[in-house]
């Protein structure tokens, strides 16, 4: 979203952009160095499928929660605050898949804004969780 989004701007029912990425291996690799995540599920196939009985490696939660939070962030502009965050990985996503990450807004409280957020494989639900944002007023100086 370009420009900046204020609570007025939003009601209840309000789908905030989706952000669709296709997380690659690299990105995975390069996301596990970063964390110091060892864990070879995330980078090495052969562990992936013999080791722990999956087809390949699997993308992990916390580059997914990252993802979500970012579509949060670019959404809220940079007079936005991201409040509180709260997710559950539920369902295993692989690499070369599009994820979709997006949420709703269930409520509002002054500058407060609640959503319901998702990172989504097509319409199964990987990462339910909910947010709390706070928007800015238009009057605001």
């Amino acid at each position: 979203m370009t420009g900046q989004v204020y609570v007025e701007d939003v009601e209840p029912g309000y789908a905030i952009p989706v952000l669709t990425v296709i997380v690659t291996e690299t990105q995975m690799f390069f996301f596990s160095a970063a964390t110091y995540n060892g864990h070879r599920i995330h980078y090495d196939k052969d562990w992936a499928r013999d080791v722990e009985g999956y087809n390949t490696v699997l993308v992990q939660g916390p580059l997914q929660a990252a993802l979500l939070s970012r579509a949060l962030t670019d959404w809220i502009g940079g007079a936005g605050r991201l409040v509180s965050f709260s997710v559950q990985n539920r369902a295993i996503a692989y690499p070369g898949e599009e994820l979709r990450f997006g949420g709703v807004v269930t409520g509002k409280r002054d500058a407060l804004v609640d959503l319901d957020i998702f990172c989504r494989r097509g319409d199964d639900v990987l990462m339910p969780g909910s947010a709390t944002v706070a928007l800015p007023h238009r009057s605001a100086p």
